[in-house]
Formats: C-alpha cells, sequence, structure tokens
C-alpha cells in the first residue's frame, strides 16, 4: 500500500507537467458546482433572495437566458484567443530560442490555471441555461445561480487580464533565463543538502549482476524510499547505472545488485523507475545547463547574432556552474547510517566540456564574449568546490578556449586583450 502510495505521488508529479491537466481538473470542478448550484435552487434558495434581497436575483427566464447566453460565447471567443496566444508563445520562444523550452513554458501551472477557470465557468453556465423554464414561476428560475455565473464571469476577465500581462513577461528571455535558474538552483540546493551526511565507501560494483531496462524514454523519476526499502528487506545494495534524465533505451543495463535476485524483485525495482517522453528542469538539473547553451548558441548563430542574449545567459551558467561545483559527482542514498543505492551522475568535467563545446564554436569570434568567458573561469577558479580537480578542469576548457579564439580573431590587439586577460588570472594557458 505504501508503494502504491508513493507511485500515484510519483505519476502526479508526471501528469501535472501536462497542459490540459488543471484544465480538465478545473472543469470538472465546473461540472459537478454546476449542479450542485441547481440542488441548493430546489432547496429553495432564490425563492428566499428573491424575498430578503431582490436586487440580487434575476426573475425573469428570457432575461437569464439572454444573459447567459452572451456569457458564455464571450468566454468562448476569449478562451479561444488565450489559446492562440499560447501557441505563439511557444512558436515563438521555440524559433528564437530553443525547442527545449517548450515542457517547461507548457508546464507552466498559470497559464494552465487560467484556461481552466474559462473551462469552470463555461460549463457551468451552460448547465445552469438548460436548468432554466423562460414560462415559468420566478421561484423556478435559478437567480441565485445565475448571478454567480456572472460573478464567475467578471473572474474570468480579470484573469483574462492577467494572462496578457503574464503572457508578454513569459516571452522575454531575461525572464526565461531567471525562471530556468530559479528552478535549476532550487534543485541543485536540495541535492547538495542531501549529500551533507552521505558516505563514500560504497562498495565497488564491478562485479555485480547487472539488470537491463524493460522500458524505453528519458529517465526521470526513480522513488528511492520505495528501492531502499526494498534493499533493506532483501538485503541488497543497488547501483544505478544510466545519469538521471538521459534516454534509456529498451534491453540496456539499468542497475547492478549486490547480488542475484529472483525474476519478481526485479519487477519491484523496475517499476520504482519512471520513464517519460519529455524533459523538466525540476526533474534534472543539467536540462537547465543544456537550454542556457542552446539559448547562447541560438542567440550567437548567423541569422540571430544577439551578443547581450549570449552575455546574460552565461551571467546565469557562471551562477550555476559556481553552485554545480559544490555537489560531488557521484550520489550515495543512505538509510540509518547505512548505504543502499550509488547514483551516477555527470561529472564536473564531462558537463563543462559539453557546454563549452558547443559555446566555442558560436562565440570564440567575438572577442567580448571571450572576454566575459574568461572571466567566467577566473571566477569559478575563486568558488569553493567539493573537488580539486575542478579547478583543473576550468583551466584546461580555459585554455582551450583561447586556443579556438587565437585561431579565430585575426585583429592582434584583441588577442592580445585576451591572452592579457588569462595571463592576469593566472590561469596558465599556453601560447
Amino acid at each position: 500500500m505504501k508503494q502504491l502510495i508513493k507511485r500515484t505521488i510519483s505519476f502526479f508529479h508526471v501528469i501535472e507537467s501536462r497542459i490540459a491537466f488543471y484544465p480538465t481538473l478545473l472543469a470538472f470542478l465546473g461540472f459537478n458546482f454546476a449542479f450542485f448550484m441547481l440542488y441548493l435552487e430546489n432547496k429553495g434558495v432564490s425563492k428566499y433572495l428573491i424575498e430578503h434581497v431582490p436586487v440580487l436575483v434575476v426573475d425573469n427566464g428570457d432575461t437569464a437566458m439572454t444573459i447567459l447566453s452572451a456569457l458564455i460565447s464571450g468566454l468562448i471567443s476569449m478562451m479561444v484567443f488565450s489559446f492562440s496566444m499560447v501557441m505563439l508563445l511557444l512558436s515563438q520562444a521555440s524559433s528564437n530560442f530553443s525547442p527545449r523550452l517548450l515542457p517547461g513554458l507548457i508546464s507552466d501551472k498559470r497559464h494552465q490555471v487560467i484556461l481552466g477557470i474559462y473551462l469552470f465557468t463555461i460549463l457551468y453556465c451552460i448547465f445552469v441555461l438548460f436548468a432554466i423554464q423562460p414560462t415559468g414561476d420566478q421561484y423556478q428560475i435559478p437567480g441565485f445561480a445565475v448571478l454567480l455565473g456572472i460573478i464567475q464571469t467578471v473572474i474570468s476577465i480579470y484573469a483574462f487580464i492577467y494572462f496578457i500581462h503574464n503572457i508578454s513577461q513569459s516571452i522575454q528571455i531575461s525572464n526565461i533565463l531567471q525562471n530556468i535558474f530559479r528552478i535549476a538552483k532550487k534543485r541543485l540546493d536540495k541535492l547538495i543538502d542531501s549529500e551533507e551526511h552521505q558516505y563514500d565507501d560504497f562498495p565497488s560494483s564491478d562485479d555485480w549482476p547487472e539488470y537491463h531496462s524493460k522500458n524505453s524514454g528519458y529517465l526521470q523519476n526513480i522513488s528511492f524510499t520505495n528501492l531502499v526499502d526494498i534493499c533493506e528487506s532483501e538485503d541488497i545494495k543497488i547501483h544505478i547505472l544510466p545519469v538521471k534524465g538521459i534516454f534509456v533505451l529498451n534491453g540496456i543495463p539499468l542497475f547492478k545488485a549486490s547480488k542475484e535476485i529472483d525474476e519478481e524483485v526485479e519487477k519491484k525495482i523496475l517499476s520504482n523507475f519512471n520513464f517519460s517522453r519529455e524533459e523538466l528542469v525540476a526533474d534534472n538539473y543539467t536540462l537547465a545547463f543544456k537550454q542556457i547553451t542552446e539559448i547562447i548558441v541560438k542567440a550567437m548563430s548567423p541569422g540571430i547574432n544577439d551578443p547581450g542574449t549570449a552575455i546574460n545567459g552565461i551571467d546565469y551558467m557562471t551562477e550555476l556552474l559556481a553552485l554545480r561545483m559544490r555537489k560531488k559527482d557521484t550520489s550515495v542514498i543512505i538509510r540509518d547510517e547505512e548505504a543502499y543505492i550509488k547514483i551516477n551522475t555527470v561529472n564536473f568535467s564531462e558537463l563543462l566540456h559539453n557546454i563549452m563545446a558547443s559555446i566555442r564554436t558560436y562565440c570564440k569570434h567575438d572577442i567580448i564574449l571571450v572576454q566575459k568567458l574568461l572571466l567566467m573561469f577566473y571566477y569559478l577558479e575563486k568558488q569553493q568546490s567539493h573537488d580539486s580537480s575542478y579547478s583543473e578542469t576550468l583551466r584546461h576548457e580555459a585554455q582551450n578556449l583561447l586556443k579556438d579564439a587565437k585561431e579565430s580573431i585575426k585583429n592582434e590587439h584583441d588577442l592580445k586583450t585576451a591572452t592579457n586577460l588569462a595571463s592576469n588570472f593566472n590561469l596558465h594557458i599556453e601560447n
């Protein structure tokens, strides 16, 4: 039962990122709220209000039908316009910045909730409209329900105004970078805090038996609590082989166990690996580095040529790399001072090389960006790091950057500026 609850929570986190999740949920609530209000109407709520506060109640059937029909038509038009704006935002972000940004923009809860408010109000008004009898007695008209429909429409209008404001902000690259940074920083802080009490004496898994994946997709979530429970009950340790967030193919080794396990235990373990066909920064911080790198590369492509955006991206990249330097290259899950699970992660050297390999290709000819990147290396070298090898990695990538810059920049003064900058920062880059 405990495992079922945790898997249900994990599944909820997956579907929560779908653009239709909150609209569907709120539409269902609007459908049920309409029938709840009709139930109250049968109990005489409108009759009571007509007798005590008649100004709040619509007591004419034709008027009520006209009002609700107008509200429904207007709300549908407003929802279509809002949906068109969302599609425009996604198209523009994909073409100007990076297609990797789309899952994060789609999962924006504010857009989903606003679309859900429209659907809530539309469905509520439609089902209240069905209950109106134009020729009936004034006490038979759901006047209070109609009043609530009007109030909900006013709320929808204010939601629409907020939607226009929010979507105009969402398309700005500074806000996109800030949102990516905020989510990745939150994820990295959580991982760093969890490593404070970790041990590095996890046994070698070189000769452990391997077990293979039965599914394909991005390794998005792993239920570590359930896996630790299985490890305790079966007296085993597990080494998870793929890096979280990468695309796992069916049949490749997924984990190693400290001893042979039967098929039933293997199925239990595999059931705690969740695969997805999309990537989210909240689940995998390395995606933030990929997204910011692609924004920088796209900004410096000949078709866009926007060095300002590239400089902003490097600033956010610098902060995230400084935070990543405080994290270990491997993670271990412990319970009661006993290590049960080892997790492979993208090591700092590989991460930095993948970032700089793409950036060097498009930025090596621009002396301003070369200087900015050298300043980044200087800043990172002064930061607290978990491993002294991180500093050597920084120096190696700085040397590669200056080497490519010397081959691309022909102006001697610019080359001298970059070389002097590297020399002043004591990076020991060869000429």
